[in-house]
């Protein structure tokens, strides 16, 4: 069938055309409603088909994951275990409330043991946390640097734990030129005690 005579057919009557032109006319048909129905319905289908398929290699990485840490548990465990051991070991070496009166005298004797001049030692206020109290020292003392340096290390080799920060280091002048003034802060920190601890500890949310 030419395409002149099919464009000579009549739609309104198009139950009496040629067969062939029918076939043409119902494959055309077929194929705008195949067209509609994927853009309708099956294009949405195939976005939460891709979404699933997306989820399902998320779930199976996070079991692969999970696997993974099952297996490792007991290592993972252990490893817990060692880190609190550490840190109880760590918490020990920090001095309590009574004891640090005595620490501040060997901070104080370490310098006086260097033949060192204090001009200022002066503890601030106390910096909590939940487990413990961070207590700052300003101190500013004269010598010449190589006793400087070796009280900063005999401050480091106490039995408890002191840090020394923001060291500012002055020469001195004329007679005095030998001797430098140092200032800096010196950290230690106290175990809070058990009251302290219930007070730091944070509160549940009021109902």
């Amino acid at each position: 069938m030419t395409l002149d005579e099919f464009r000579n057919l009549d739609p309104k009557d198009m139950p009496n055309w040629p067969l062939p032109a029918q076939l043409v006319v119902l494959v055309f048909m077929a194929a705008v409603f195949l067209f509609l129905g994927y853009f309708f319905v099956l294009s949405d289908q195939m976005d939460k088909l891709d979404a699933a398929h997306k989820q399902e290699e998320q779930l199976k990485q996070t079991f692969i994951d999970k696997k993974r840490q099952a297996i490792n548990l007991e290592a993972l465990q252990q490893q817990l275990k060692e880190i609190q051991l550490s840190f109880g070991a760590l918490l020990k070496q920090l001095p309590t409330r009574s004891d640090m009166d005595a620490l501040l005298t060997e901070i104080n004797q370490a310098g006086i043991g260097r033949g060192l001049q204090f001009e200022l030692f002066r503890p601030n206020g106390e910096i909590k946390t939940a487990e413990m109290a961070e207590v700052p020292i300003a101190i500013r003392l004269t010598g010449n640097y190589n006793d400087l340096a070796a009280f900063v290390s005999d401050v480091a080799q106490l039995s408890r734990i002191v840090t020394i920060g923001d060291i500012s280091l002055t020469p001195g002048q004329g007679k005095d030129a030998a001797r430098m003034t140092m200032e800096a802060t010196a950290k230690t920190y106290r175990a809070l005690e058990p009251e302290e601890r219930i007070a730091a500890a944070p509160q549940p949310p009021k109902k």
